[in-house]
C-alpha cells in the first residue's frame, strides 16, 4: 500500500497534546500542521546549543561541567551516527523524522527542559523510532534528559506498548482528512 499521509514526531506529540488537554488551541495546531513560522524561544536554543555542545565538544563553556560529564556518560559508548534518519509505514502513514543519535543497539534523544516529571516520554511518537530502526539492530530508545540541574534517563524497548501512539495516528488522519480544506501543507495529506 502506498502512503497517503506523512507524519513526523513533533506533529504527533502536538496533535497528542491537543487531543489530551494540553494548553493548545485548533488555531495553534493547525498552524503546527501548516508549519507556520514562529519564533525559536530562549528555552529552544538553549536546547540546541546544548545538543551541539554534548555531542561535538563546542561552546561547552556556556554549560555546567558535571552535567555534561553526567550525559556523556550515558551516551553509547561508541556512536554509530548521529542525525539519523527514519522512517517507517504504518499502513497507509510515512512516520518519518531524525533521531539524535544511534550506538550499536539503541537510540538516543537528548532532551532539555526547564521542569522534568518521570515518565514524560512514555507516550513519545519518537517511540516508533524503535520499530523503524529494528531492522538496523536497534533495540532501545533512550531518552536523556536534563533540567541544567541533574540528569534523567527514560529507556523504552521494542516489546514497549505503542497501542497508544498508534490510536493517535489514526485519530490524526481523520482530524486531517475533516479539516482538509485549512491543511496548506501538502507534505501531510498524499493525494491517491
Amino acid at each position: 500500500m502506498d502512503p497517503q499521509y506523512r507524519f513526523y514526531p513533533t506533529l504527533l506529540n502536538t496533535f497528542s497534546r491537543f487531543l489530551n488537554g494540553g494548553n493548545l488551541t485548533e488555531r495553534q495546531l493547525l498552524d503546527a500542521i501548516n508549519r507556520v513560522p514562529s519564533p525559536t524561544t530562549q528555552a529552544q536554543q538553549r536546547g540546541t546549543s546544548f545538543e551541539k555542545t554534548l555531542i561535538k565538544g563546542t561552546g561547552e563553556e556556556q554549560f555546567d561541567a558535571t552535567i555534561l560529564q553526567k550525559m556523556r556518560k550515558l551516551l553509547p559508548r561508541s556512536i554509530v551516527d548521529t542525525q539519523v534518519y527514519c522512517q517507517w509505514q504504518i499502513d497507509d502513514v510515512l512516520f518519518y523524522g531524525y533521531v539524535d543519535l544511534i550506538g550499536k543497539y539503541k537510540a538516543v534523544d537528548i532532551k532539555t527542559t526547564g521542569s522534568y516529571q518521570p515518565g514524560r516520554y512514555l507516550f513519545n511518537h519518537q517511540n516508533l523510532y524503535l520499530h523503524a530502526l529494528k531492522r538496523h539492530g536497534i533495540k532501545l530508545m533512550e531518552y536523556l534528559i536534563t533540567d541544567f540541574t541533574d540528569v534523567y534517563v527514560e529507556s523504552y524497548a521494542l516489546t514497549h506498548s505503542i497501542d497508544r501512539q498508534l490510536e493517535e495516528i489514526r485519530l490524526f488522519k481523520a482530524f486531517i482528512n475533516e479539516h482538509q480544506e485549512q491543511i496548506t501543507d501538502k507534505k501531510i495529506r498524499i493525494k491517491a
